[in-house]
């Protein structure tokens, strides 16, 4: 190397260190650590098989029709309610496959392999299946069913391959509800409780991409477009109402960057949500009496809105202006939702463990 060479390249490196100093470190997520994986699969093995108190969303046609929980629904009668359950086994599958080697994994397979049995399953089938039973769970309790049956499937354990052999005719059976009921939907519900139709079809989409079923993504892909691609300028304002656990708006745009390239997402949630970077744009929610199992939705709104939030974030192209906001936002929802992730009260403890492991494992990013 010239000596005019050594100069020149010294001069460059005395111009690009300030630059690299002051360039900011990647970004690390936070992860899940076994101790934290422990706490929330104890809440799910707390109330998995604990039949009462029980909500449940039971159309009687005649005296025979009043049973307990456990013989309705032998699967999944847990946990408060029947959803309840079923991201409860959920989390568990979830958090053995991802903690294989951890203290709870062996009782959180013991939780499974008594829950999803060939006799249990086909009950359920004849229960979903039932006269006037054609709006049962839908479509947030049947959205959380295919995630459990993607858990299952993309778990490589002889096990897993059991349960998720003897879970499919129970999504078969919700995919019949959901192929019936989409096409004729003809307006989304924008609500943030759980008949919101953008947070399910998410979860839908994700499990039809996992398991390869082509025409139920077609389906999924097509009524997300049809009953989204068109809005403009969310009144995120409005939200939240007192008693969601679910966001409107983010869900939304969470559900439409699974759908959308970034090119044409970006310009997308412009118009959809101009509202990103603002003054305040978006606080977490606060709960004022976590024992009154409405109120404490908001609990699981904040930890809702952290996974959206990261969400649309990946689905930005990286030099996005709007990144920096979007997940400072996220990180303080995620703050606060995971503080109130205690188990102190039954009304947050049968299903926050579910929605922080959801986010603090990265299952709507594909992780």
């Amino acid at each position: 190397m010239t000596a005019h060479s050594i100069l020149f390249w010294t001069a460059v490196s005395l111009v690009l260190a300030p630059l690299a100093a002051a360039a900011p470190a990647p970004r690390e997520e936070p992860r899940l650590d076994a101790a934290t994986a422990e706490r929330f699969a104890n809440l799910a093995l707390a109330c998995v098989h604990k039949e009462y108190p029980n909500k449940i969303a039971h159309a009687l046609n005649g005296d025979a029709d009043v049973k307990p929980p456990r013989q309705l629904t032998p699967a999944f009668y847990g946990c408060y309610d029947w959803h309840s359950a079923v991201h409860g086994h959920w989390l568990l599958a979830r958090l053995a496959r991802q903690f294989p080697g951890a203290p709870f994994a062996a009782r959180a397979r013991a939780a499974l392999d008594q829950s999803l049995t060939p006799e249990s399953i086909a009950a359920e089938v004849r229960y979903m299946q039932g006269e006037g039973r054609a709006t049962f769970e839908r479509p947030y309790g049947l959205a959380w069913l295919l995630q459990l049956s993607a858990e299952l499937h993309e778990w490589d354990d002889p096990q897993a391959r059991r349960w998720a052999a003897t879970l499919d005719p129970l999504a078969g059976a919700a995919m019949g509800r959901l192929r019936t009921w989409l096409p004729k939907l003809s307006h989304p519900i924008r609500i943030g409780e759980h008949n919101q139709t953008a947070f399910s079809l998410g979860l839908m989409l994700d499990w039809a991409r996992g398991t390869g079923d082509r025409d139920a993504q077609g389906l999924f892909e097509k009524r997300a477009r049809e009953l989204y691609l068109q809005d403009r300028a969310c009144p995120l304002a409005y939200e939240p109402s007192g008693e969601d656990f679910l966001s409107p708006c983010l869900a939304e745009a969470d559900l439409m960057r699974r759908i959308l390239p970034a090119a044409d997402y970006a310009p997308w949630l412009s118009a959809f949500l101009p509202q990103i970077g603002g003054k305040d744009w978006l606080v977490p929610a606060v709960v004022t009496d976590p024992s009154d199992g409405k109120l404490a939705h908001l609990d699981g709104l904040n930890l809702s809105r952290a996974w959206m939030l990261e969400g649309i974030a990946a689905g930005l192209p990286p030099s996005d202006e709007r990144l920096p906001a979007l997940r400072a936002a996220a990180a303080a929802h995620r703050e606060s939702g995971l503080a109130a992730v205690t188990g102190e009260h039954y009304e947050g403890g049968h299903w926050l463990g579910s929605f922080a492991t959801y986010l603090m494992t990265g299952r709507g990013l594909g992780r």
